[in-house]
């Protein structure tokens, strides 16, 4: 096989699985909540305001994450800390760079203001089991 062939190749496969496998992040509606609830698959919901320097540390540890085969029944759902006031009170959030993981209708557990990969790798998976 021809070397450049072969190295583009390589390349393609090597960039296929985080691009295939990545959990999905969408915005929070309530409807998207309660539907993804009733398939029993781990649901992230991220409160994240742009002004926060630890959201934006979390950001792409959760990408990193997110991109692993491990997590990719995930869903994400993002909360914007500002301006989805009222989904914060329902889900008693008062600070942003808050995670809330869910199987089902279940809470599993929550973080606030976590930076260690390690940790929130932690987080996650305890919806997984």
């Amino acid at each position: 096989m021809n070397t450049g062939i072969r190295s583009l190749l390589v390349l393609l496969l090597l960039t296929l699985p985080s691009s295939v496998l990545a959990a999905e992040t969408k915005p929070f509606d309530q409807a998207t909540f309660v539907a993804l609830q009733a398939t029993n698959k781990p649901v992230l919901i991220d409160v994240y305001a742009d002004w926060c320097p630890t959201c934006k540390q979390q950001a792409p540890i959760l990408s990193e994450l997110l991109a692993r085969p491990e997590f990719k029944d995930y869903t994400v759902l993002r909360v914007n800390f500002d301006t989805q006031k009222d989904v914060r009170r329902v889900l008693g959030v008062a600070q942003q760079s808050t995670f809330i993981v869910y199987r089902g209708k279940q809470e599993v557990v929550r973080s606030t203001g976590d930076t260690s990969k390690e940790s929130i790798a932690a987080t996650l998976r305890k919806a997984l089991s």
